[in-house]
């Protein structure tokens, strides 16, 4: 039988990635619609006018996924946590 602390970081690791993706899709849907001016990143916005936009967004998500990994395998759920629930409040 799994603890709950062990199901509470499993969550969280899911609804940090699951959140990344949210935001990259929605991020290439305004970009594509808007433009690059509209991205609030200007590290993100200078990496999509250098290699495009799929590639920058792409680079950027599984960078940052990559991290929330990190996060969860050094058992820092509570950050990985407050990470996922700014993500799924302001940028999705």
């Amino acid at each position: 039988m799994r603890l709950p602390t062990a199901r509470f970081a499993d969550v969280v690791v899911v609804v940090f990635l699951v959140a990344q993706a949210c935001d990259g899709v929605f991020t290439y849907i305004g970009v594509s619609l808007y433009g690059v001016g509209m991205e609030g990143n200007p590290l993100l916005a200078w990496l999509m006018t250098s290699i495009g936009q799929g590639p920058a967004l792409a680079a950027a998500k599984v960078m940052a996924g990559a991290f929330g990994i990190a996060l969860h395998l050094t058992a820092v759920h509570r950050v990985l946590a407050a990470l996922s629930a700014f993500y799924v409040a302001v940028a999705v």
